[in-house]
């Protein structure tokens, strides 16, 4: 799914940037460019965001 249509960010490179590392809208921002045009796929990223850093917070757990 689109979530940034400005820049034609999917919510899989979303994913795959959190996976490779970025753990802020702003790392989305310098990486994706995220946000910046009009700004309202923010929401929706950090939505993404979070709940990838939960599952990898959780694989994590499950690992150790």
């Amino acid at each position: 799914m689109y979530v940034c249509i400005c820049n034609a960010v999917t919510d899989k490179a979303i994913r795959a940037a959190v996976a490779e590392g970025a753990r802020s809208i702003r790392d989305l921002n310098r990486e994706l460019d995220v946000g910046g045009q009009c700004g309202k796929c923010t929401c929706v990223a950090r939505a993404i965001l979070r709940a990838e850093q939960e599952q990898l917070a959780d694989q994590l757990a499950y690992a150790i």
